[in-house]
């Protein structure tokens, strides 16, 4: 477990490694970055934050979501708290440890933290909570299992959708037509990518007559390739080499840390395969990894977690469920990078084309794991 206390953390913004790329299709979630945006916070407002086992260093969700919590401490001028975990057996004794702090707002980072979460949020409602990735609905009645729990959720299938029919142009133009995925633990925040990616492959073949193949994952089945963690280790390798096996050139690791794991194994392949990242652009968050980084899936955890940390500084904390879209831009694709000048003729305007569709409701990305 390691403690971090941030007081004004000059330098870390939540634009950091955000690219927009499909503009004007939606407003952004509400953040001026202006110093004028946050509201005068109580003297006893201590904003807290605390990982899952991947860390802050994951280049994934739970550095997106640091990076909006240090941003909310710099313009609100707090002292906040961060706890990082290493293991699911710091999840119980850090919420702890935030409460006893004297914690006003935790922040938990994803949907293993959900169950300690809801033990810690019905034994303290003076405190104000939020998770991300999930309902915190433990008994999956359709609620959340306490009151004082605002859930940050992303349909991030409506990105993903993108994603995948990009990956699918990619691997049709260079006459392949295999593209593939796996995941790290086969829960709705990670499988909600898969189905995603697969439908929008599903697009582009019915759009142009294709017959791209995805290995990996079934949408209707709701079976794929998982690791069973979101290490970096050996299984994560071997399970992106079962994959890359399947001869594909394009591959989706879901599952922070893991996307490591895939691109050392496509560099031991030596073929010129790509892979996509998710929740944050990946060719800016972890620039070695930027020459095979067609695109990333993202989610705007900074932003969402901004928002939610001003709002409770504020005294306007509200339990409802926060839903990133591609209309609010709480998810979406980043830039191609070094990539775009050797996009299919024409992907942009087709990707365009399609999140217009999808924000004004023609297409409806159906996903049995979205919010």
């Amino acid at each position: 477990m390691t403690i971090s206390r941030t007081k004004k953390l000059v330098g870390v913004t939540a634009a950091a490694g955000i690219v927009a790329f499909l503009a004007g299709c939606g407003a952004a979630p509400e953040a001026d970055t202006s110093d004028s945006a946050a509201p005068e916070a109580a003297d006893d407002f201590i904003p807290c934050l605390i990982s899952d086992e991947g860390g802050w260093n994951d280049r994934s969700f739970n550095q997106s979501a640091k990076e909006g919590m240090d941003r909310a401490i710099e313009e609100l001028d707090v002292t906040g708290i961060e706890l990082e975990s290493t293991t699911p057996n710091d999840y119980g004794p850090n919420l702890e440890q935030l409460v006893a702090e004297g914690c006003t707002l935790i922040v938990s980072v994803g949907f293993n933290l959900a169950a300690a979460t809801v033990e810690s949020a019905l034994a303290n409602p003076e405190i104000n909570y939020a998770i991300i990735d999930d309902y915190a609905d433990t008994d999956f009645d359709g609620t959340t299992d306490a009151p004082n729990i605002k859930p940050l959720v992303f349909d991030t299938a409506q990105a993903a959708y993108l994603g995948g029919y990009a990956a699918a142009s990619w691997s049709a133009e260079n006459g392949v037509n295999k593209v593939g995925t796996f995941g790290g633990m086969q829960i709705p925040s990670v499988a909600v990518f898969m189905d995603g990616y697969e439908l929008g492959v599903q697009k582009y073949n019915e759009d142009n007559g294709a017959n791209v193949e995805v290995f990996g994952w079934d949408t209707a089945a709701q079976e794929g390739s998982f690791t069973g963690g979101f290490a970096a280790n050996d299984t994560a390798k071997q399970t992106a080499q079962g994959v890359l096996d399947q001869g594909v050139d394009v591959i989706l690791p879901v599952g922070g840390p893991i996307y490591v794991s895939a691109a050392a194994a496509i560099a031991e392949g030596g073929g010129d395969v790509v892979m996509l990242g998710v929740d944050s652009d990946l060719a800016v968050a972890d620039p070695d990894v930027a020459d095979v980084t067609l695109v990333s899936i993202m989610k705007a955890i900074d932003v969402a977690v901004y928002d939610a940390t001003v709002a409770a500084a504020g005294g306007d904390f509200d339990v409802a469920p926060y839903i990133g879209t591609l209309e609010n831009e709480g998810v979406k694709l980043s830039g191609f990078g070094a990539f775009e000048s050797e996009l299919p003729e024409g992907l942009m305007d087709e990707l365009m084309a399609l999140q217009e569709q999808i924000v004004s409701g023609e297409i409806v990305v159906e996903s049995p794991n979205s919010p």
